[in-house]
This record gives structure tokens, C-alpha cells and sequence, in this order.
């Protein structure tokens, strides 16, 4: 019986003995060559809103916070920090903000459920793998194809499919983190400058006969906006209405003029 309880009792010491030194030499090497951490980095990370969804263009907010802190990155690059959690940071490292132009997600396509169907669509509900058919259903292939991609794609629940067919932006909870634009494969999205509220939705380059056999509310090219602007800020290129926002002062005068609306101003 003694022999039995030796033979168990020394296997235990040797074990117990083996995990204390095992112990203590990790905690001497932690100790050892730990590496400092810069305190502001923690603080630049806890002000951060921890979305992680890579709009900055890093992994996560972590990662942010170390380009930050080594100067590699702005900080107003962050799309969903709030201007005031900004500024703290921009305290902790003793650094001035330099701020970016806020802009907004925006829909260059107004046909919808105007537009007809060339065929009937029963495969899943992406707008990527619809696209691979033939260029989708729609009859104008440059408009939207009126699935849930970007909607899906929106970290923030900014787009919302309506009842028209069409993606609707809610201004307040868009942060521009870019996802709507990388996920559309017509690439009829694009970031605009918030100030300015006029947006030409078409992105056709269908001649304008052309346009009008497929959409009522495509682009023709008429040319009206652009001799209406008394700003220069609007022309008419391959086709298509292009604004140039450095001039566009949103006095929505092409709005009034244009005879099919595909210029608008965004709610």
C-alpha cells in the first residue's frame, strides 16, 4: 500500500516541481523582455469607436491607433469617431487636427422599378452575381439592379432598399467608409461632398435616343443644365452631365431645367 502511494506521490512532486520552475521562468522572461507600451497608444485606442470597420483603411481601430500614433495616418481619417473624441486625441499626442471634407455616399441612378425587366432574375440576391448574367435584368445596364448588396455591405444602416427599386442613403448614419461604392458592381455609388446637395442620378452614357428607349429618368444629354449654370460648374461629357464641385454652389437651377429629373437634391 505505501509502495502504491509512492509510486503516485512522486510523479506529483516531479510534476508539481516541473510547473513552478516552468512558472517562475516564464514570468522572469515576461519580465525580462517585455516590451513598453506607450501609454497614449491605450488612450488613442479606448477614444476610438471600436467599429473596427476598416473605413480608415486599417484592420481594425487597434491598428488605427498605432498609425495614428506613429504619425503614419490622419487622424479625422477615422469616418465614425466623433469630432470631440478627435480632438482628445489629437491632445494626447499633441498634434493639431487636420480635418477632411465630410462627404456622403450618394446614388448616381434614379430608374428603379421605371426601368423594364429584360428577363426574370431567381438566383440569389447579390447584385455581384446577378451582374454576371448578361449584365444584369435591367434593360439599361448602367442603372442599379435593385438587390441588397450595399444595404448588406453598410456597417452603419445607412442604405435602405426602397419600394422603387433603389438604395436610399440616410445622410445622418452614412460615415463614407467607402463599402457601398467597392461592393457595387455598376459602381453607381460614389463620395460627395456633404455641403453640396445637387447630384446628377444617371450614370448612363447611352446617347440620349438611346437613353430614352430604356429609362424615362436617364440622362439626354439636352445640354440645358449646362447652359443654364451661371457658375460654369456643370457640362456635358460623352453623353452624361458631370457637376464639378468646386464650383457647384447648389442653387439647384439645372434642377428646374432638367426635362426628365435625373438631376436632384438630396434630402
Amino acid at each position: 500500500m505505501r509502495s502504491f502511494n509512492m509510486e503516485i506521490l512522486i510523479p506529483v512532486l516531479i510534476l508539481g516541481t516541473m510547473g513552478l520552475v516552468f512558472g517562475a521562468g516564464l514570468a522572469f522572461a515576461s519580465w525580462k523582455f517585455k516590451v513598453e507600451s506607450d501609454p497614449r497608444l491605450d488612450k488613442i485606442y479606448r477614444l476610438l469607436p471600436g467599429a473596427n470597420c476598416g473605413a480608415c483603411g486599417e484592420a481594425g481601430c487597434f491598428g488605427f491607433a498605432e498609425q495614428i500614433l506613429n504619425a503614419k495616418t490622419l487622424i479625422d481619417n477615422c469616418r465614425v469617431a466623433s469630432d470631440e473624441a478627435k480632438e482628445e486625441i489629437a491632445k494626447a499626442i499633441g498634434r493639431n487636427l487636420k480635418k477632411r471634407i465630410k462627404t456622403v455616399t450618394t446614388l448616381h441612378c434614379n430608374g428603379g422599378t421605371k426601368v423594364k425587366d429584360r428577363f426574370v432574375y431567381k438566383g440569389i440576391r447579390d447584385c455581384v452575381a446577378l451582374n454576371l448574367q448578361m449584365g444584369g435584368q435591367k434593360e439599361c445596364l448602367a442603372g442599379c439592379l435593385g438587390l441588397e448588396s450595399c444595404e448588406k455591405a453598410c456597417p452603419f444602416g445607412a442604405l435602405k432598399l426602397s419600394e422603387a427599386g433603389l438604395p436610399v442613403v440616410d445622410a445622418v448614419k452614412c460615415k463614407a467608409c467607402n463599402k457601398c461604392v467597392e461592393i457595387c458592381p455598376k459602381k453607381i455609388f460614389s463620395l460627395l461632398p456633404l455641403k453640396n446637395t445637387v447630384h446628377l442620378a444617371c450614370s448612363s452614357h447611352y446617347t440620349g435616343k438611346e437613353t430614352r428607349a430604356v429609362c424615362p429618368v436617364g440622362c439626354i444629354a439636352c445640354k440645358l443644365c449646362e447652359k443654364t449654370c451661371k457658375f460654369a460648374a456643370i457640362a456635358v461629357i460623352d453623353n452624361l452631365a458631370v457637376i464639378d464641385y468646386s464650383k457647384c454652389t447648389s442653387c439647384a437651377e439645372c434642377v428646374k431645367v432638367c426635362p426628365v429629373k435625373c438631376i436632384l437634391v438630396r434630402k
